[in-house]
């Protein structure tokens, strides 16, 4: 599952138990991404904590099925199918039109933001993720004057930075540790965005 060891949740103890108990879904199953941590604890906690606030957190306005896009579309640049999988899954699952969902990782796929069934300002937040995620050391105030220009206001400008550099991080974790989808439930996520501390996957 991942190329470090890892503990499973029925052998896990003491802080590493109860974090299991919260992340868990169904049948005790607690993906490989959060298991990678199991070393470690504290870094479980910390990921699981970001997680949970930039991408499943009631104060964001910006639609969770395009912050999930979002997740989908720096994935793929990353080449981590681990979290493109888990999170096109859950992105279905929330815009609820198969055709749709399917058009848009179509799209990712050929790297063609044009292509996106999206609105114009969702395919501007599609570039600046791009840049963002590839070439951050070249971003200028005018990427975020595109942004704003387009129709974000600010608070949701940063609620698009902070989920391309969420995946950022993600993914590197997966890559750097060798996480696969074995044994994982695909597109299970925290489902109660009202309270920040439910971390249950369903």
């Amino acid at each position: 599952m991942t190329w470090i060891t890892t503990v499973p949740f029925e052998a896990a103890t003491g802080r590493l138990r109860q974090l299991y108990e919260r992340i868990r879904g169904p049948g005790d199953n607690v993906d490989n991404i959060m298991m990678a941590h199991s070393l470690r604890p504290h870094t479980m906690e910390g990921h699981m904590t970001l997680y949970k606030y930039v991408l499943h957190h009631s104060g964001n306005t910006v639609p969770k099925w395009f912050l999930e896009a979002l997740g989908v579309w720096v994935s793929h640049l990353n080449k981590c199918d681990y979290c493109e999988r888990h999170h096109f899954a859950g992105m279905r699952r929330l815009i609820g039109d198969h055709a749709r969902s399917d058009a848009i990782q179509t799209a990712i796929r050929l790297g063609a933001v044009g292509a996106m069934p999206l609105s114009a300002a969702e395919q501007a937040a599609m570039r600046y993720a791009r840049k963002l995620n590839e070439t951050p050391g070249d971003m200028r105030r005018a990427d975020v004057l595109a942004l704003r220009a387009s129709g974000w206001d600010d608070g949701q400008i940063l609620e698009i930075n902070q989920v391309v550099a969420y995946f950022a991080y993600a993914n590197r974790t997966v890559l750097g540790l060798g996480c696969s989808t074995e044994g994982d439930i695909i597109g299970l996520s925290p489902g109660n965005s009202e309270d920040p501390d439910d971390w249950g996957h369903t």
